[in-house]
């Protein structure tokens, strides 16, 4: 059974899910989605352990920053905020696009509660990274694929092409046949207090090259193959975390940016191999 609640913390208060018992592992989703990203996912994964999917602070019905620019660090502290309303002392993390940054923020704030980490589809927050996505993210434009390289930047218009905009800047990225999804996201771009882009912008804020390096806890990468933001990244991501316990790396065929509703049954059974073998 899915038990929906709220956590209260400083932050004000943090809307999760949980399901199952046992090993708790907190899910964390991609920017601007919800907890609604892991509904095939978080069942399948609480057949075996206490599995925790939140609202980010800053997303879904969760409390939201004060106005200014958001940081991954904020992020990191809602998820800490919730373990400790919880009663969690230690716990995994499964994260997903900016909730993959999200969770190596976790995992090197506080090592020693962190059991194991999952991270999707991630990118380095390098210099690198930092100033091409800023450049993508205000500038915009389109790549050689067709992908708009501000992806859910919009202006909020009088006759609602918006909308039309949001879903377009998207469909790109989405698997073929699959307009329930972009419904799914379009909806949580919408929840109240939530600017669709500003995770992206925090993505860019972030120096994760000096925080990698903090993390001890043993690693699974998922990587979509045909997720042309991420995968071209892996190999990078793979050789960052050098003080990890061990780093392991799997590719989902056919993946893409919707990978845990796409690909439910890759991602769950990597992941449930990956705890498996880490004791979780």
């Amino acid at each position: 059974m899915l038990r929906n609640g709220y956590a209260d913390a400083a932050l004000g208060q943090l809307h999760y899910a949980e399901a199952g018992s046992g090993a708790p592992v907190i899910l964390l989703h991609q920017t601007p989605r919800s907890l609604d990203e892991f509904r095939e996912v978080q069942p399948l994964l609480a057949r075996k352990r206490r599995v925790i999917a939140m609202d980010m602070y800053g997303f879904g019905m969760s409390a939201k920053p004060p106005a200014g620019p958001q940081t991954i660090e904020q992020y990191a502290s809602g998820v800490i905020a919730l373990a400790d309303a919880l009663g969690l002392e230690r716990f995994a993390v499964v994260g997903h696009h900016t909730g993959m940054f999200v969770a190596s923020e976790v995992a090197a704030a506080v090592p020693e509660r962190v059991t194991a980490a999952v991270f999707s589809a991630g990118e380095f927050a390098d210099e690198a990274f930092r100033t091409e996505t800023m450049r993508h993210m205000s500038a915009g434009g389109f790549d050689e694929n067709g992908m708009d390289l501000a992806v859910d930047v919009v202006t909020a218009l009088e006759d609602g092409e918006h909308l039309k905009q949001l879903w377009a800047k998207r469909h790109p990225l989405y698997p073929p046949g699959r307009p329930d999804l972009l419904n799914r996201f379009v909806r949580d771009a919408l929840a109240p207090g939530v600017d669709p882009a500003e995770g992206h912008f925090a993505c860019a804020r972030y120096v994760m090259e000096d925080r990698v390096g903090l993390v001890t806890a043993p690693v699974l990468l998922l990587a979509a193959t045909e997720d042309p933001v991420s995968y071209p990244h892996t190999d990078k991501v793979a050789a960052a975390y050098s003080n990890a316990k061990s780093v392991e790396v799997v590719e989902i065929e056919g993946g893409r940016i919707p990978l845990m509703e796409q690909k439910t049954a890759e991602v769950v059974a990597a992941i449930d191999t990956f705890f498996g073998a880490v004791g979780i």
